[in-house]
């Protein structure tokens, strides 16, 4: 029996990776696989290479995670990309990736692209929002695709792991994952018009990169907290509401008497931008938020 990677799914075609054997294989799913599972890519596979171009899948190793979209199975960290200016960076779809991927269980890292093109005024905002994310306890990388600035520390986070790359159409993702694996991936423009981006990328393909690899597939245009899970579980994925206890163990941190994040917000310990989006996605309002300072 040899090993392989599922590393494309699209329609019937199936390509696996044999890691020993260095070459991709046609991949045809055999008996009970062929007609009870669904095979993803990112899938670990256990089969027999029956000639130099095809590989027979013979049984699906148990996953770690499966995400229905990007449909990929087996990821390690996501990388969700924003820029600041083109197109303009919206903290909701930010905030609402991070919640889900968190809810996932899987490792965000937070990216912010283009930086060459920044006007002095997006400089400002690039500081602001880094140290937002950074202070609430994510890995923060501006990068630019375009002179590279970033992407030596970047491709020191995706070593050994399977990433996927998330974010609005337009921020990126492609040229990104073209200059880190020197693939040549279709890249798409910022519309001047809407000022958001086309989609390029349609299937979900796994590239090798440093003992890993890196999942081009098609990005969120928005994505719905609320969708995932519960109202009262969303504020267990603002990993800077953990820093604080609070006097009951439900708190939603709204109006409740004894809630510590709530007076961390109102000190400037918790971002107000955070907070608002946390308000937002579980449908609630607080009154008091105008009156702090900031907000």
């Amino acid at each position: 029996m040899v090993e392989g990677i599922v590393t494309e799914r699209a329609g019937q075609k199936i390509t696996v990776f044999v890691p020993e054997e260095g070459k991709y294989y046609r991949g045809i799913p055999l008996g009970k696989v062929r007609k009870k599972d669904r095979i993803y890519a990112g899938d670990r596979v256990t089969g027999r290479l029956v000639d130099s171009t095809t590989f027979a899948i013979e049984a699906i190793k148990e996953r770690k995670n499966l995400l229905v979209r990007p449909p990929i199975a087996n990821v390690d960290k996501v990388v969700v990309v924003a820029t600041i200016e083109s197109p303009p960076f919206q903290s909701y779809l930010m905030d609402n990736l991070l919640v889900v991927y968190g809810f996932l269980g899987i490792e965000a890292v937070v990216v912010f692209n283009k930086v060459d093109i920044l006007s002095e005024e997006g400089r400002k905002e690039l500081d602001k929002w880094v140290k937002v994310y950074s202070d609430a306890g994510y890995t923060v990388i501006p990068v630019s695709a375009e002179t590279g600035e970033g992407l030596d520390r970047l491709s020191e986070e995706l070593s050994g792991v399977t990433s996927i790359f998330a974010g609005a159409s337009g921020v990126g993702k492609s040229s990104i994952i073209s200059k880190l694996t020197g693939e040549h991936l279709r890249v798409g423009e910022v519309s001047e018009k809407t000022e958001r981006g086309r989609h390029t990328t349609r299937e979900v393909r796994l590239i090798p990169f440093k003992g890993g690899f890196i999942g081009d597939a098609p990005g969120f245009s928005r994505v719905e907290a609320l969708n995932f899970m519960d109202k009262e579980q969303v504020r267990l994925y603002f990993p800077e509401f953990l820093n604080y206890q609070c006097r009951f163990s439900d708190c939603l941190h709204v109006n409740e008497e004894g809630c510590e994040v709530t007076e961390a917000v109102k000190r400037g310990e918790i971002a107000c931008e955070r907070y608002k989006n946390y308000l937002k996605m579980i449908h609630e309002f607080v009154p008091w938020l105008s009156e702090v300072e900031g907000c």
